[in-house]
């Protein structure tokens, strides 16, 4: 789990130097020490033989991971979606794209289709972040509908949603930082804090891919 978490801080800040594009390509995909979504989903789908516990299992594997005392007082480096954004949310959003990913995966969407990529990015926004996305090159507001699109998704349109997932999530840690400003003042406590809010942000966001990716028979699973 460690291991797991040290990769995402490691790779984060090299992954948004090269784009948007190679953050969402490297945390889906995967990269040395860090599993992607499709060997996340196997494993656990292995050893359920379930789709639904499965999904289960990977977003409560995904929050243990989120709230690791010390993963995000410990990431370093600073990353942009393109935009700059604090350097704690950056592994967390790595864990969450995997996360979302992960569960389209064994709901039988190609996670390889560059809809359903940007369908699970957007899945970061959570379901109020998620209605303002439409303005982003006039893409539909949910990311089910995003990832049933007719039309292949532009890299341009990738990186803008990107940018807005990063202004969303910039605006949210500037909330954290607030009430853990007021929780260091008693020793032990904004540990807990940050980890209590990392873990809580991570089931959010994996109920709501959840129910963005219903079972879809249309798509042979990948």
């Amino acid at each position: 789990m460690w291991a797991g978490n040290q990769a995402a801080r490691r790779a984060a800040p090299v992954m948004a130097s090269r784009g948007a594009q190679h953050f969402v390509d490297k945390a889906i995909d995967g990269f040395a020490g860090f599993p992607g979504a499709r060997e996340v989903a196997r494993k656990h789908l292995e050893r359920r033989r379930d789709v639904d516990r499965a999904v289960r299992d990977v977003i409560e594997q995904h929050v243990r991971l989120a709230g690791v005392q010390g993963f995000v007082a410990n990431l370093g480096g600073v990353v942009t979606l393109p935009v700059a954004i604090p350097a704690n949310i950056a592994g967390i959003a790595v864990l969450h794209l995997r996360m979302a990913a992960a569960i389209a995966h064994m709901r039988g969407y190609d996670i390889s289709d560059s809809r359903v990529r940007t369908a699970a990015l957007m899945t970061l926004l959570g379901k109020d972040g998620a209605g303002s996305i439409g303005q982003v090159g006039s893409l539909p507001a949910l990311p089910h509908d995003v990832a049933m699109g007719r039309k292949e998704i532009e890299q341009v349109t990738v990186e803008r949603v990107a940018a807005r997932v990063g202004q969303e999530l910039t605006a949210r840690v500037g909330g954290k930082h607030a009430t853990l400003m007021i929780a260091k003042r008693v020793p032990v406590l904004g540990g807990a804090v940050s980890a209590g809010v990392d873990a809580v942000s991570t089931w959010s966001v994996g109920r709501y891919a959840d129910s963005q990716f219903p079972t879809n028979v249309m798509v042979e699973r990948a």
